[in-house]
């Protein structure tokens, strides 16, 4: 029996290297071996605010990504988190077994301003949400970088909680970790992740941007003092995180590019890389484009994908809310979780 993962993406719209690097990548590689859903989180979307129509052209923009970069639909369950009610309802349950200090603890929430009289409570209660997305499909694996660690351990232990008090319901997920080496950091500033959140565009590099926009985000990355290409993340930060996106991009150790780039310059460096990026950014916006033009298609794809995670999810809800004593009726698991 295949492993059952569960992942999610926020829909802003922009999909970066890092991002791409980071999750995309391992998504795909999980669809040969196990069980994947795969979510555009629009309802986490909306704890912080957003513009209506902006959003539904995120959504669906996010979920073309998803689509290019190579997830596929007939491997993998793609869907949007708003569609399966489930994952709202089963996230108020989860709140009623999870403690006002666990969630008070969670570093992300202090990072994005928590505890100000303006934060709403849906960002404080994010991490619940979360533990709903990932608990409603027994899911066995999920991948997490650093910064979801914290949330999926707080998933654990409200899983942990709830079948200590009513029995065995929910399976205990374990973190799938990415390999090393992938954590792509901004280009204006190695010292932080390329984030699509960053105030300037030239912080990362999307994968719709354009050529032109690509080579000369490059041109204008931040270099270290000297000349030498070398990979040292404390004494030449920048050269290092161009070095690492080189090789993600090529495939191409990081030892094999300094001994190519030897007695080389910095201009010469960053007009290969830019190349070599737009040579593995092109495919990737090409089938992108495929996917806006054909909206009807994809918003097919998303609507299958919901009714086969509801058709998942609605049994294990039907069991959670028995143990509890809500309702009349009476469910049980099908399947085995």
């Amino acid at each position: 029996m295949k492993k059952r993962v569960f992942s999610g993406i926020q829909p802003s719209g922009i999909v970066h290297l890092g991002n791409y690097f980071g999750a995309l990548k391992n998504w795909v590689a999980l669809q040969t071996e196990h069980e994947c859903l795969y979510s555009i989180v629009d309802l986490h979307a909306i704890t912080v605010a957003q513009e209506p129509g902006e959003l539904k052209k995120n959504i669906r923009t996010t979920a073309a990504l998803c689509l290019a970069a190579g997830v596929d639909p007939k491997r993998s369950i793609l869907f949007l988190q708003s569609d399966v009610a489930e994952h709202s309802e089963l996230a108020w349950i989860l709140n009623c077994h999870a403690y006002f200090g666990e969630l008070r603890r969670m570093t992300q929430f202090k990072d994005k301003g928590g505890d100000q009289e303006s934060t709403t409570v849906g960002l404080y209660d994010y991490p619940v949400l979360m533990a709903a997305d990932i608990l409603l499909y027994g899911t066995r694996g999920v991948p997490v970088g650093d910064d979801q660690r914290q949330h999926l351990e707080l998933t654990r232990t409200i899983a942990r909680r709830f079948n200590g008090l009513y029995g065995d319901v929910f399976v205990v997920p374990d973190a799938i970790i990415p390999e090393a080496g992938a954590r792509v950091m901004a280009l204006d500033d190695p010292s932080k992740k390329m984030s699509k959140s960053a105030s300037s565009v030239s912080s990362y590099i999307a994968l719709t941007d354009t050529d032109d926009a690509i080579r000369a985000k490059f041109k204008t990355a931040v270099t270290d003092s000297g000349r030498e290409i070398i990979y040292d993340e404390a004494g030449k930060p920048a050269i290092a995180n161009l070095l690492t996106i080189y090789s993600l991009v090529t495939d191409k150790s990081v030892a094999a590019l300094q001994e190519q780039y030897r007695g080389q310059g910095y201009a010469a460096f960053k007009k290969d890389l830019g190349a070599a990026v737009i040579a593995f950014v092109a495919p990737i916006r090409e089938r992108f484009n495929h996917w806006i033009a054909n909206a009807n298609q994809l918003e097919g794809i998303l609507k299958e994908g919901a009714e086969k995670a509801r058709a998942l999810a609605g049994p294990l809800l039907g069991a959670v809310k028995e143990r509890l004593g809500l309702g009349l009726g009476k469910q049980k698991l099908i399947g085995k979780y």
